[in-house]
């Protein structure tokens, strides 16, 4: 059952591959926004994956974030989402990256709730 105040963390060490220079959203080696995107939506999916009915998984759908801060290579990124409402198939997130020095970026995600069959079936 899902509960507003589930929450996930995921981390990621900082490489050249997640960098801007690598992903094309810049030219410095400095954690991508894109990664930094990506990491928070993984912690999103994983903190509401295993209290889904079977067959079912989460779509993301809207993110709004601010990266606030670089980090460079060798850094740790650790991106926590938080569950704060439920309305339907609709999920809303709290998410928050933060490396050794503090907060990077912060911001809200939203996914959907979407049976994977009749998802896939719509390709």
């Amino acid at each position: 059952m899902l509960e507003v105040g589930l929450k996930y963390t995921s981390s990621v060490v900082v490489e050249k591959s997640n960098c801007a220079s690598a992903v094309g959203s810049g030219g410095l080696d400095v954690f991508a926004t894109p990664s930094m995107v990506a990491l928070m939506e993984n912690a999103a999916m994983n903190a509401v994956a295993s209290h889904l009915p079977e067959g079912s998984t989460t779509v993301g759908s809207q993110i709004n974030v601010v990266h606030s801060k670089p980090s460079g290579i060798g850094a740790v990124i650790a991106a926590t989402a938080e569950l704060v409402a439920v309305e339907g198939r609709r999920l809303q997130f709290k998410v928050v990256a933060e490396d050794a020095t503090g907060v990077i970026g912060d911001g809200t995600h939203v996914r959907y709730i979407v049976d994977i069959e009749r998802f896939l079936s719509k390709l």
